[in-house]
């Protein structure tokens, strides 16, 4: 989507039945919505999401959508700490029937083309990759395209993580998990190695994260046109 696109469906509200929530791993919870039939989005966007069954502030958060489009349904996945936000005790207490709204989708953070494409995971920055990745598993598109998953968490609870598995042994996708940024810079340094040049960088997590492994990029000759972004505040 474009930003004139974007900016369009921001103001355009889709109400969504909840479903169900479970917990992922220890402090990280997915949430379940209803998708109707003309509600659509690409692989790596996300929407801006509203309580609505109590006041609380703010009322809105973004929250990549972790379904692929051809999932039916919507799926958030974010952490939840033991002291958590107003809005995140409203998203606990939904139940099933009950209702949120969402805006959008918005945001560019995709896979675009064939070139080789190393994707960079921070913690619960793994939210679009889940989307992009099921989406290509599919469509079957994955053995055109060479990608590697690289996904760090320093507590080692790696969401997904029987998910991601399945998906490297049913398509050409990789995936490498990891408990630290020293080993994730060796790691990048090996793909940059080879594709320096011709490959395409995608980072998501914590701004501290996306920061230095972009820094980390830049330094090793990736053009900044070649790196995409997706910051996860708030989470």
């Amino acid at each position: 989507m474009g930003f004139f696109q974007d900016m369009k469906s921001v103001f355009v509200k889709k109400e969504l039945v909840f479903l169900e929530s479970f917990k992922e791993t220890e402090g990280v919870y997915s949430f379940l919505f209803e998708k109707e039939k003309d509600l659509t989005w690409k692989a790596g966007q996300h929407g801006l999401f509203t309580i609505t069954h109590k006041k609380v502030k703010p009322s809105t958060k973004p929250f990549s959508i972790s379904s692929a489009p051809t999932e039916d349904v919507i799926r958030i996945t974010t952490k939840i700490s033991d002291q958590p936000s107003d809005f995140k005790k409203a998203l606990l207490e939904l139940e099933k029937g009950m209702n949120m709204t969402m805006s959008g989708p918005v945001g560019s953070f995709q896979i675009s083309d064939n070139s080789p494409s190393l994707l960079i995971a921070g913690g619960i920055g793994i939210t679009p990759f889940r989307s992009m990745l099921k989406q290509l598993e599919a469509d079957r598109s994955t053995e055109a395209k060479q990608i590697k998953l690289l996904y760090m968490d320093s507590e080692n609870l790696f969401v997904y993580k029987d998910e991601l598995d399945e998906m490297a042994n049913n398509t050409s996708v990789t995936v490498t998990y990891l408990d630290s940024r020293e080993h994730l810079f060796e790691e990048i340094n090996k793909f940059t190695t080879i594709h320096t040049t011709n490959g395409t960088f995608l980072i998501a997590g914590p701004k501290s994260m996306v920061e230095s492994v972009s820094g980390f990029l830049k330094n090793n000759g990736v053009s900044k046109k070649n790196i995409k972004r997706d910051v996860l505040d708030g989470y």
